[in-house]
C-alpha cells in the first residue's frame, strides 16, 4: 500500500514540476491549469489580509501575474517551496495595497478596555473554524494585518517590524491588543450562541 501511495506523490511532484516547466515556456494552458489549482488557497491568502472582496481580486490577479513572470527567476526544488513562494507573493502584493490604500493604521486600544480584560483565554474550541477567519478578518487593518503575519505566516516581530517599517515593540504590541480585542470578539460571539 505505502508503495502506492509513494509512486502517486512521485507522480504528482513530477507533474507540478513539468507544469512550472511548461508556464516558463509560456504555454497558456499551464497557466491556466495552475491558476484553477491554488486559486482557492491564494484567495483565502488575499481575504486574510485584505476585507473588501473586490480588493482582494484585484491583489489576487496582481499576484498570478507577478507569479507567472516571476517563475523564470524560482528555482524549483519541491511543491512546499512552490507553495510558500506563491504565497509570499501574495502577501507582499496584500501589504503593497494596503500601504498604498494607507490602511496600515496602527492602533491602540482604549485603555479601559484593557484594564477591563482578563488574561483568561476564550474557549475557542466552541467556536468554527470560518467564525475565527471572519472574527480575525473583522480586526482594524493593522491587528489584522500583524496576526496574520505572525500567526498563519510565522514571522518574528523583528521580521514583522522589519517588512512594515515599524518597531519591533509596535508589532509585538499590537499583536498583543489584537488578541485582547479577538478574545473579547471570541467570548461575545460564545455567549450570544443558543
Amino acid at each position: 500500500m505505502y508503495f502506492w501511495i509513494l509512486k502517486a506523490e512521485q507522480v504528482r511532484l513530477i507533474m507540478l514540476k513539468g507544469l512550472v516547466e511548461r508556464i516558463r515556456n509560456h504555454d497558456q494552458r499551464a497557466m491556466s491549469e495552475l491558476y484553477h489549482r491554488c486559486v482557492g488557497r491564494l484567495s483565502s491568502v488575499c481575504r486574510r489580509y485584505v476585507s473588501s472582496e473586490d480588493e482582494a481580486k484585484d491583489v489576487l490577479q496582481n499576484s498570478f501575474v507577478r507569479i507567472f513572470t516571476s517563475l523564470s527567476k524560482f528555482e524549483y526544488r519541491d511543491e512546499a517551496s512552490f507553495q510558500a513562494w506563491m504565497t509570499r507573493i501574495v502577501t507582499n502584493e496584500a501589504l503593497h495595497l494596503l500601504r498604498e490604500h494607507k490602511k496600515l493604521q496602527f492602533v491602540e486600544l482604549d485603555e479601559t478596555f484593557v484594564a477591563d480584560m482578563s488574561d483568561e483565554e476564550p474557549a475557542i474550541e466552541h467556536i468554527t473554524e470560518d467564525n475565527l477567519h471572519m472574527l480575525i478578518r473583522q480586526l482594524p487593518d493593522g491587528y489584522r494585518t500583524i496576526v496574520n503575519l505572525y500567526v498563519f505566516e510565522g514571522y518574528s516581530h523583528r521580521q514583522i517590524a522589519e517588512m512594515l517599517n515599524i518597531k519591533e515593540t509596535t508589532s509585538a504590541s499590537q499583536f498583543y491588543h489584537a488578541k485582547l480585542l479577538l478574545a473579547k470578539r471570541i467570548k461575545d460571539l460564545i455567549n450570544r450562541k443558543p
